[in-house]
């Protein structure tokens, strides 16, 4: 087989894998964490004052917060930490959903027909036309040193959430545990 033969199946075979790659249920997820710390000096964690958060305005939301805390809770427990009035670790957690609206691009063919403006000028315009509505949710989960009282670890994950509750609720513990894939400590 020649040179350029191998170069372009090696190619095609790259940008076939690239496609497999996109895929429309990806997260985008993000993780931060302090250089020099050793996180199994940590023992306990407990998360950041309730009244504070004002956890009861959650209570009637579908907003899911308390799927995250739960889901955290297995994830901090899963490596080893145990829950504790006076923390090594303090959790932070925060959830913001937000409705979008999809589009699709607009086509002269099927949407509109060009519109005559004066003498042999016709204009159509390009318009994204909107096809539905889902909504989007992102996560956030922050560790704080109780002592130092500075953010040690930092993890954000931006996912489209299903309108039906427990699919919603799969898919932020889904999430919970693909941001904890990359935290310091491993399930043990």
């Amino acid at each position: 087989m020649n040179a350029p033969l191998r170069l372009l199946k090696a190619s095609l075979v790259a940008l076939a894998l690239g496609f497999a790659a996109c895929s429309t249920n990806e997260r985008l997820t993000q993780v931060d964490q302090k250089t020099g710390i050793n996180f199994t000096n940590y023992k306990t964690y407990n998360f950041m004052d309730e009244v504070a958060r004002n956890d009861s305005a959650f209570q009637r939301s579908s907003t899911g917060i308390f799927d995250l805390k739960y889901a955290v809770t297995q994830e901090m427990e899963r490596r080893g930490y145990r829950k504790a009035a006076q923390p090594d670790l303090w959790v932070n957690i925060g959830m913001v959903t937000e409705e979008r609206t999809q589009t699709r691009p607009g086509d002269f063919r099927t949407d509109a027909l060009p519109r005559y403006i004066g003498q042999r000028n016709y204009h159509w315009d390009a318009r994204d036309v909107p096809v539905g509505q889902y909504q989007e949710g992102t996560a956030t989960i922050e560790l704080v040193d109780a002592q130092r009282k500075e953010l040690v670890w930092q993890g954000t994950t931006t996912s489209v959430l299903p309108r039906v509750r427990t699919k919603a609720t799969k898919q932020i513990f889904k999430a919970v545990e693909v941001v904890f894939e990359q935290f310091p400590v491993q399930p043990k």
